[in-house]
Parts: C-alpha cells; structure tokens; sequence
C-alpha cells in the first residue's frame, strides 16, 4: 500500500495531470494533424511515463532506515530523476523522426485555431501544476518532484513555441515550417534532459553542497561551538530530500563528556534549523588532533 505523505500525493496529482493533458493534447493533433502539436503530444507521454516512476521513488523514498539501508531510501528519487531526463532523450529522438516524415511529405494542417485552443487550454494546466511542483518540490526537499516541475516548465514553453509555429505556417503557407518547429521542441526537451540527468548524477556521486550553503554551516560551527576549540574535515553530500553532515570537533583534553556532549547538541541543533531534515555526525576529538586548517570557534 502507498504511504499517503505530501510528496506522495503530489507525486499522484502530476500522474493524473499528466494523463488529463496527454489526452487534451492527442486531441489537438486529431484535429489539426500538426506534427508540431503531435511532438507537444509525445512530450506529454513522457510526463505520464515520469510521473509514474516519480510516484514509486517518493513512495520507496519515504521508508524508514532499516538493516540493509542504514542511511535510508533517500537516493531512489535521483534514480527517477534520470529515468526521466532518460525518457525526454527518447522523446526527442521520436519527435525527430515525426518531423522527418513531415519534410520528406508535408501535409497542411487544419482546424489550427480550434486546435490551438485546445492546446493552449493543457498548456495553461501545465503551467500551473508546474508551479505547483517546483515550489513544493523545494519545500519538501524533494529532486523527483522539482526535476518533475522543471520538465513541465520546459513543456509549456515549447507549447508556447509550438502554437506560434503553426500560426506561421498556416499564415504563410509554407508547411515546411511545421515540421521545423517539431525539430526546435526535440531540441529544446533535450537540453532540458541534460540539466536533470547532470544534476541527479551529482546527487547519486555525493557531490558536496554549494559553497555558500558550506558557508553558512561554517559560520553555524563557529557560533554555535562555544566550549570547543575547532572542527575540521567539513564534509557534506545530499541524497534525494536528506542532507548529510559531517565533521570533526576538537575540544578541551580536560573536557568532560557530558560537556562535549551539550556543545555537540548545540551544534546540531543549530544545524537542523539550517538544513531542515539533515543528518549530523561529530567525531568529537582532543585538542592535539587540532589541525592547521579548519573552522576556528568564536
């Protein structure tokens, strides 16, 4: 049974949004037979195909740690996220070989204002969802549902693109043009496939927090670690909605256990309101482990 967390009904709507614009979308093309709308179609199976795999990442994300998963589930929402920046390198390659057909036969296209509206009208739900998903997706710390977000944006603005296509081409009347729009969107969708699968993979490689956020935690260390002397070895890496933290903490050679112990749950209190939801590890060390380099405490 799914676990009905916030990002897993999330995860649910995109799936029943993605279905709802699919089917307004093939509708468009029945009706004008564009093959640019056809690849703004194609585009939306991709949704429907990633929102699904998103739904089972969130859900498998949300376990609890157990014997085999000590650190927890977290990383299977970046394995979501490749499989889609993987599905929209398929979808491209299927929007190629459209526009192709196109070229070698174009064909006029018809209805294009019913048609348009039609589309415009799962552009505007697409849009909205994706507002829906990237905010949230942020607030929950979640790369499935804002990779998921940001692909949809990318889809409403090659939409965009899409319906000023088939105007020219049906106001010109030149078809080819058609077609070329199709290319442009394959284009489009594969730049975007690159940006989600790179940053996925820096989370599946434990890539270290942007410098600025390793800033703030410094500054953290420093303020709050009254009572130590230093903290080296700084290390940090997301997985999925966790952040890990970790580094050494050099206190007093006459400091007490219990007294090491109330500057590290300082620290980590202190941490935890940073980063909400992050893992801290200290390795509380004597001052002759100090070391030339590292954060010194006020």
């Amino acid at each position: 049974m799914i676990r009905m967390t916030r990002t897993t009904t999330i995860a649910i709507g995109s799936l029943l949004v993605g279905i709802a614009v699919l089917a307004i979308k093939l509708l468009a093309w029945r009706m004008t037979g564009s093959v640019a709308l056809l690849s703004d179609a194609l585009e939306s199976i991709v949704n429907v195909a990633t929102a699904l795999a998103a739904l089972a990442a969130v859900h498998y994300a949300s376990r609890p740690a157990d014997a085999n998963h000590p650190y927890g589930h977290h990383k299977a929402e970046l394995f979501s996220a490749i499989l889609e920046g993987a599905m929209i390198v398929l979808a491209a390659i299927a929007i190629l070989h459209e526009a192709w057909g196109a070229f070698s036969a174009p064909r006029a296209i018809t209805a294009p204002i019913p048609g348009l509206l039609v589309n415009g009208a799962a552009s505007v739900l697409n849009g909205v969802w994706c507002w829906v998903l990237i905010t949230q997706g942020r607030r929950l710390r979640s790369p499935a549902l804002e990779a998921d977000g940001k692909h949809l944006r990318t889809d409403v603005v090659s939409s965009l693109g899409v319906a000023v296509g088939v105007l020219l081409a049906v106001g010109t009347g030149l078809p080819w043009l058609d077609p070329l729009l199709a290319v442009l969107v394959a284009i489009n969708i594969l730049w975007a496939g690159w940006g989600v699968m790179r940053h996925s993979v820096a989370g599946l490689m434990d890539e270290a927090l942007p410098e600025e956020v390793l800033e703030e935690i410094r500054a953290v260390i420093a303020r709050e670690a009254t009572g130590a002397n230093q903290a080296h070895d700084l290390r940090t890496r997301h997985a999925g909605s966790a952040t890990f933290v970790e580094f050494h903490l050099v206190v007093p050679g006459d400091s007490t256990v219990n007294a090491a112990h109330e500057v590290c749950d300082r620290v980590e209190a202190a941490l935890e309101d940073l980063l909400p939801g992050s893992v801290i590890t200290i390795h509380v060390e004597p001052e002759n482990k100090a070391k030339r380099s590292g954060i010194m405490v006020h």
